[in-house]
């Protein structure tokens, strides 16, 4: 079973209570008709300012109640606040806002999750041949030092296991080992030791095992694929895209205390429910 089909299944079983504060957006409000219909969640509005949600901001987050009550006046905000109050097990936003408004809110909102220094995303690929795997960081993080890259490999590798059940992460890099040196490659070894996950290693290596014994490395299997940079993370999504027919999912925010989903702007009625339903099955 795919992990799309799976997460179907797992959004059906849980009825996730998910929010989301672009409603009043067509497409967002077609899509989630759909999911209600589908009964693949319980979808919901922004709820008016409650004393929950002023809590969640002033008590959790140690803000001023002057200022959070400004803040709440946004729909963002507010949905946010729903989740981190416990009326909402998730939030999936985007359509209508930029990538740094919706982890803005959800940073202040519902926060990062335990041990977690730095929010993320992450793609869910999913290749002609059947293949499944997590490209990371291709939408949120430009230049990650060696601890923002091992956040987001530890952060990746759970959404890993939530999804496709396993986790093998490779960090990757234009070298493989010891076989070359410079400022890159040293982040990435730097962010391998500190997680114990595989790397620095080239993409091939990552993926391949004969290539990894001819390079002196242990099979990785990767299904987890860590980019050294925004760089090459969204380079390498998108020409999977467009060369190998690949379907991407997401960018899916990672590292948050609770799921949190941010669309594209350009996403479809379908996108948003695919997206969806991948987030209800993390909550």
């Amino acid at each position: 079973m795919s992990a799309l089909d799976k997460a179907w299944e797992v959004a059906r079983a849980r009825a996730a209570r998910i929010v989301f504060p672009e409603m009043d957006e067509p497409r967002v409000a077609a899509a989630a008709a759909r999911l209600a219909a589908e009964g693949l969640c319980r979808p919901l509005p922004p709820a008016d300012v409650s004393e929950a949600h002023l809590a969640a901001l002033v008590e959790a987050r140690g803000m001023k109640e002057a200022i959070a009550r400004r803040l709440l006046a946004r729909p963002l905000y507010r949905a946010a606040a729903m989740v981190a109050a416990g009326e909402a097990d998730a939030m999936v936003a985007g359509a209508d806002a930029p990538t740094r408004r919706v982890i803005e809110a959800a940073s202040i909102g519902i926060g990062l999750a335990e041990g977690v220094t730095l929010p993320s995303s992450f793609f869910l690929m999913l290749f002609p041949d059947g293949r499944e795997m997590i490209f990371a960081d291709c939408a949120v993080n430009v230049a990650p030092d060696a601890e923002g890259l091992a956040a987001i490999a530890r952060a990746s590798a759970a959404s890993a296991r939530a999804l496709l059940g396993q986790a093998r992460v490779a960090l990757l890099s234009f070298s493989t080992g010891s076989s070359g040196d410079g400022a890159s490659v040293r982040t990435v070894r730097a962010a391998a030791e500190a997680t114990g996950f595989a790397g620095p290693v080239q993409a091939d290596a990552a993926l391949n095992a004969r290539i990894a014994e001819t390079k002196g490395i242990a099979p990785v299997d990767a299904n987890v694929l860590v980019f050294p940079s925004l760089d090459a993370g969204n380079i390498a999504y998108k020409l999977c895209q467009e060369l190998a027919g690949a379907q991407a999912l997401g960018p899916f925010l990672q590292g948050f205390a609770r799921p949190v989903c941010d669309l594209s702007r350009g996403a479809t009625v379908e996108d948003i429910v695919a997206a969806t339903v991948l987030t209800a099955a993390q909550a």
